[in-house]
């Protein structure tokens, strides 16, 4: 008898209650690009098995940013995916937002070692003289020693205009930035950042406090509504961003 394949695994839709079908378009959209997807729980994940989560992150979000913080706090989930999306009032896709990850601060040093291993991120580090950026106010010196370590030089940045300017006289290989700047969010960097055809590949470390207060959440929230678009995604262009992170 022929061995039964595996079950696929899923995308889960999070940070969106089921009941209120805020969540229905963007699963059609999974669907249409033959994804298996639900909306689910933050409760139910450490027993399910998801291939990755698309959360929704906007001001109408079921506590996305809330969601997020367990998800990456908690070692049992800390590993999955997160792809962040801004879903308007009615269920609209107005934004993506493609990190290449989320990491806690304080940073875990063999964490962070092991995570950019796994992503083929240091194979090159001893042969090529590369550079990480890290942008932070405060400019975490714990992260930067960690990403010397592994045989990358450091440019350090403490504003977005600032890692912008550097960005375009040193070419970096990959940026690690706090999750809000004096000037910008993180992810208004990245959207600056894609702009630049040397920059646009250059895969970006969001930095995220494990004590984010309410009032941060919503400020975040509110922060990223200027980027989204007024005509929500097509699915094509929803699509492409999940076929780019394969």
């Amino acid at each position: 008898m022929a061995e039964s394949a595996e079950p696929r695994r899923e995308l889960w839709i999070m940070g969106v209650t089921p009941e209120s079908g805020r969540g229905d378009l963007l699963a059609s959209y999974l669907e249409t690009g033959k994804y298996d997807c639900r909306i689910e729980r933050y409760d139910n994940l450490e027993t399910g098995r998801p291939l990755g989560i698309v959360l929704d992150i906007s001001p109408f979000s079921d506590d996305g940013w809330g969601v997020l913080l367990k998800i990456k706090g908690s070692p049992k989930t800390c590993n999955i995916p997160v792809l962040p999306v801004f879903l308007g009032a009615l269920g609209t896709i107005g934004g993506v937002f493609p990190v290449a990850g989320f990491f806690m601060l304080p940073v875990d040093e063999q964490y962070v070692q092991n995570r950019l291993a796994i992503y083929g991120l240091t194979e090159e580090a001893e042969t090529w003289d590369l550079q990480a950026m890290v942008v932070s106010r405060s400019g975490e010196e714990k992260l930067a020693k960690t990403i010397e370590a592994l045989g990358f030089g450091v440019i350090k940045g403490y504003t977005g205009k600032e890692a912008l300017a550097l960005a375009s006289i040193h070419p970096v290989y990959m940026v690690f930035c706090s999750h809000m700047l004096s000037d910008m969010s993180a992810f208004e960097l990245q959207e600056r950042l894609r702009l630049d055809p040397y920059s646009s590949n250059t895969p970006m470390f969001v930095l995220i406090k494990d004590n984010m207060k309410e009032g941060e959440k919503l400020a975040m929230s509110r922060e990223i509504a200027h980027l989204v678009r007024k005509k929500q995604l097509t699915c094509e262009e929803f699509l492409g961003y999940l076929r780019r992170r394969e």
